[in-house]
């Protein structure tokens, strides 16, 4: 019974000892947009007796790796949930660590995501976000607006709900305005006011630690999005983890409320 449980797409997957081939994975379809809930820093440094700042740390490690090798597989989007709207509520010191990350990130790879034609782009509310990470933050996207490879786009500061509601305030607006008919209203609309307009909807979500919830993340945009749970904390996810997610999004049949 227990390994029939584990098999259910809703089932966070311990890390399958198969190995993967990345040639191998190429030749089938290669999800164009993949969403990432990095989760477990905090519980991978407490395995450590380390503090939880080492574990946010080390997953930044993981990202570099994680972005380098979605590029040679050939995804043109990766978002990944960097900083929620919720996470002002963790303690001052490491919201402050939290907020220095990615201007360490953006300052130490910049170089070789500019090399790579990774062009970097930034969904949430940035008028929050202290001076020093806002100011790396726009570096990095003024420095790679003109790349046209992998899209890596990091959530900062962001909330679906938040998201949401400031669209349906602006349509609200618009309407209110005589610059769109309330008729007029449809899910593209809709979809035109969010964050992510310009881009497309996730095809593969991956959220590690275990946790299997969505935490405020995309709701509009994983309507139809493929979700992958796995026990791995972030830090540990690796290349061949990151492997065995797209190839079982690769065995799944998506149908789109067809048959």
């Amino acid at each position: 019974m227990l390994k029939l449980l584990k098999k259910l797409k809703g089932t966070p997957q311990p890390f399958d000892k198969q190995t993967f081939n990345k040639e191998e994975i190429i030749k089938g379809e290669i999800p164009k947009h993949i969403a990432i809930i990095m989760d477990g820093n905090g519980r991978w440094a407490k395995k450590r007796a380390l503090p939880r700042i080492a574990g946010h740390h080390e997953g930044m490690k993981v990202v570099r790796k994680i972005t380098k090798q979605s590029n040679e597989l050939g995804v043109e989007v990766l978002t990944l949930y960097a900083f929620s709207t919720e996470n002002w509520k963790r303690p001052k010191t490491e919201v402050d660590y939290l907020m220095k990350l990615p201007e360490e990130f953006l300052n130490t790879y910049l170089p070789e995501l500019i090399e790579e034609n990774v062009q970097v782009r930034i969904m949430g509310d940035k008028s929050k976000l202290p001076k020093h990470t806002f100011n790396a933050v726009e570096k990095a996207i003024k420095e790679t607006e003109h790349n046209n490879g992998l899209v890596l786009n990091f959530a900062l500061n962001y909330g679906s709900r938040a998201e949401i509601i400031t669209a349906v305030q602006n349509i609200s607006k618009d309407v209110a305005d005589g610059n769109i008919e309330s008729k007029a209203i449809d899910e593209d609309v809709l979809s035109s006011y969010l964050m992510t307009r310009s881009l497309i909807d996730p095809d593969l979500l991956i959220r590690t630690s275990g946790e299997i919830r969505l935490s405020n993340f995309m709701l509009w945009q994983l309507a139809y999005t493929e979700f992958w749970f796995t026990e791995v904390l972030w830090p540990d996810f690796n290349e061949q983890c990151l492997l065995q997610a797209i190839y079982t999004y690769q065995q799944r049949g998506r149908r789109f409320g067809g048959i």
